[in-house]
């Protein structure tokens, strides 16, 4: 059981994560990254085959090759919007990768636990799946430890294999940069520029059966 007052912060947390672009230079300290890796390490994954890693990049070099592998894709996806919406994309930033003290690639072996495993039969995806579940919980106890986190997910997986070194195996799921920041928004930053609005909760809920509200 949890009191009152817990609840309440991990309600908190999860409220007010947000996907951070901007990145003071300010170290961090292991314990904390320890944390919320060892967070990252018990999220739920099926048939427990627990498929990440987790690759803790600090080196300028190779943040500025992953920074280039981002900003190339980005610029070609900006080629699918129009208007406001191609300037707000392009206005995303990759700069974070570059800024923060540490970005984490988080990758995703999908041969781990061998042929049979306990959901994955079913489900190839689940590996995945799992995977960000690992990511989400990064993300809450980055936020519970005072640190931003961004969440870079454009990029050519080739591109991020040949500068990690990665086995063409492996999937790279996520490029993480985690760090402290002066600039932490109320609401979702694409939320802000009009990107989207969030959906309504309600409209999103069905009874037993597909579109059923009744």
């Amino acid at each position: 059981m949890f009191s009152n007052e817990e609840k309440e912060s991990i309600y908190k947390v999860i409220y007010n994560r947000r996907d951070i672009r901007s990145f003071l230079s300010t170290p961090i300290s292991e314990d904390k990254i320890d944390r919320i890796l060892s967070a990252a390490h018990h999220a739920p994954s099926v048939g427990f085959m627990q498929p990440w890693n987790f690759i803790l990049i600090s080196s300028d070099e190779v943040k500025e090759k992953l920074a280039w592998a981002a900003d190339k894709e980005r610029r070609s996806l900006a080629i699918h919007y129009e208007g406001e919406k191609e300037t707000n994309f392009l206005s995303l930033k990759v700069e974070g990768l570059k800024e923060a003290p540490l970005t984490i690639c988080v990758t995703c072996d999908p041969t781990r636990g061998g042929s049979h495993v306990l959901g994955r039969n079913s489900m190839p995806e689940t590996d995945m799946l799992s995977t960000a579940c690992a990511i989400q919980n990064m993300w809450l106890a980055a936020c519970a430890e005072g640190l931003a986190m961004g969440w870079v997910s454009f990029y050519k997986k080739n591109d991020v294999r040949d500068i990690l070194e990665i086995p063409p195996h492996i999937d790279p799921i996520a490029l993480i940069s985690i760090g402290y920041t002066d600039d932490y928004p109320e609401k979702p930053i694409l939320e802000t520029a009009n990107w989207r609005k969030r959906e309504s909760l309600k409209s999103l809920i069905f009874k037993d059966k597909w579109q059923e509200t009744n």
